[in-house]
């Protein structure tokens, strides 16, 4: 390796990695303040605090690691512009593309590195904080309960007056609303003292209650039972209560934990991909073959034999001429004596086909009055169940697609994010030749401005693939597609050696224009 090509990369990673370190703690103390309302006065050790941040460092790089790689560039290009290094530089015959080739280099091994990084370290991280949280809510239950105001507990809403004793296990004054799964709230207990018990070994919580009320409302499907509103109410001295914790193994259309999808890697994803296809495929299908046995819709037309109806016809056609013929041939005869009446032979034959047709034509019209009253009412709450279903039935796949398409964008993300680490450097490094500026000023509030942009682009982007309005593959490209004509622009203006943008021009235009408007106006 060349000197000049050792002093740039050295003077690239010692801005790379010191705006690594400063842009991560601010980062760090970000979600600090977005996590501070979880942890405080819930009685939790400080180690336990200062390991789930330290896990949460993994995700944050995804953050971090693009800003860095912009800020680096800009100011380190734009010191070398500054100090007339790069004129140093063009005048010894090295153009702009040389002089960043070592740092192209390491471009290109960081993104290899960042997406090793985001298939395997981020994934795991994701995997340790749903663990630490799931073990502290069996080791120390009552973190999850504040005093004073309802708290969601598994399930249940649940609200006390105080909380005492070793890990906060005791409480007071309990009341609990406990919902249907229609979301109604149908149960209230209320207590004097409650114990929550558990223990690593177990996945179940135990609540016990003392000296308290029950009451709920009963369901029932009669209407005459239900304007009687029935309840059941009870008083107890003790009632036992067992909380299930849910496994770390759940399905994949769980809705209780959130970035599921986050916690696999490119294999995981691809297979579980591949399985969530299916199994909506699946269900499309066993759901229309239902709608199509439960309505009679769209039922399979029996072909008739074409064969057989044209001989039945025929033979029809040969059985009228045969008797057309003989009654043409004989209009009076003579039996044992007896004179038979004239049948005259332009009498046409009854079409019964086509008064048949007539008279199908509505078939409401075969049934009575009260008939036909009875057969609209019964197609008008068949019609209604059937969409009632049909809405139930796309809500749910709503949220099945919605999670297909978070692992789809979850993939591409991966690959995304170690191809932006070097788009955003053909972004900052010309623009830093640009502006000749270093230090932390400039630079530093242009990378910020950029990194929104690019910030919010990837924002959008997500929650528009998530939703279904665009395609999660080109959600998850969508930033790095937008950035790149802008790397390649800035690119070709610094290796030129012009501005950002040229305004002498267009400024001696307006000009004249007002010039010669001023001489048309004395004139």
């Amino acid at each position: 390796m060349r000197i000049l090509d050792r002093y740039i990369l050295s003077r690239f990673l010692y801005n790379f990695l010191s705006s690594f370190v400063i842009l991560m703690f601010i980062f760090v103390f970000q979600t600090i303040w977005l996590f501070i309302d979880d942890f405080a006065g819930k009685g939790l050790d400080v180690v336990i605090i200062g390991k789930f941040f330290f896990y949460m460092i993994p995700s944050l790089t995804e953050k971090v690691l693009p800003l860095t790689v912009l800020l680096a560039s800009i100011l380190t290009f734009g010191t070398f512009a500054e100090n007339y290094e790069f004129a140093a530089m063009k005048a010894s015959g090295i153009s702009l593309q040389r002089s960043m080739l070592p740092l192209i280099v390491f471009m290109v091994i960081l993104g290899g590195v960042t997406f090793y990084f985001a298939n395997n370290v981020i994934p795991a991280s994701e995997q340790k904080i749903y663990n630490m949280r799931r073990n502290i809510a069996k080791v120390k239950p009552a973190a999850a309960i504040e005093k004073g105001v309802f708290s969601d507990f598994e399930g249940m809403s649940i609200k006390v007056e105080d909380k005492y004793g070793e890990q906060d296990r005791f409480l007071k004054d309990v009341i609990i609303h406990q919902k249907t799964a229609a979301n109604v709230n149908s149960t209230v207990i209320k207590s004097k003292t409650g114990e929550l018990i558990s223990s690593e070994a177990s996945d179940v919580i135990q609540l016990v209650l003392r000296d308290g009320h029950y009451y709920r409302d009963i369901a029932t499907n009669k209407a005459a039972d239900k304007k009687k509103h029935p309840f059941a109410k009870a008083n107890f001295n003790i009632y036992r209560m067992n909380i299930e914790i849910p496994e770390m193994d759940m399905d994949l259309e769980e809705e209780n934990v959130s970035n599921r999808e986050k916690m696999k890697n490119v294999s995981r994803l691809l297979k579980d991909m591949d399985s969530l296809e299916q199994d909506n495929r699946r269900i499309v299908e066993a759901f229309s073959k239902n709608i199509v046995y439960r309505m009679g819709a769209f039922a399979p037309i029996v072909q008739r034999d074409t064969s057989l109806t044209h001989k039945i016809q025929q033979r029809k056609k040969d059985s009228l001429a045969l008797i057309a013929t003989s009654l043409d041939s004989t209009n009076v005869s003579q039996t044992n004596g007896n004179t038979a009446a004239v049948v005259p032979s332009d009498i046409p034959a009854p079409n019964l086909e086509k008064e048949t047709s007539k008279a199908q034509k509505n078939i409401v019209d075969l049934f009575q009055d009260w008939q036909k009253l009875q057969l609209m009412n019964t197609a008008k709450n068949s019609v209604t169940n059937l969409l009632t279903s049909i809405t139930g039935k796309k809500m749910e796949l709503d949220k099945r697609y919605e999670i297909h398409r978070r692992h789809i964008f979850s993939l591409h993300d991966k690959y995304a994010l170690a191809f932006s680490c070097i788009i955003l450097f053909f972004v900052g490094a010309p623009l830093g030749a640009i502006i000749r500026k270093g230090g932390i000023g400039l630079p530093m509030v242009i990378a910020v401005l950029l990194f929104l942009a690019y910030y919010f682009l990837g924002v959008f982007s997500e929650n528009y693939s998530y939703k279904g309005n665009i395609n999660p593959i080109l959600g998850a490209w969508l930033p790095s597609m937008i950035m790149l004509p802008l790397g390649v622009y800035l690119t070709k203006r610094a290796t030129a050696d012009k501005g950002m943008m040229t305004f002498g021009n267009g400024l001696d235009r307006l000009k004249r224009l007002f010039t010669k408007k001023d001489k048309n106006a004395t004139a």
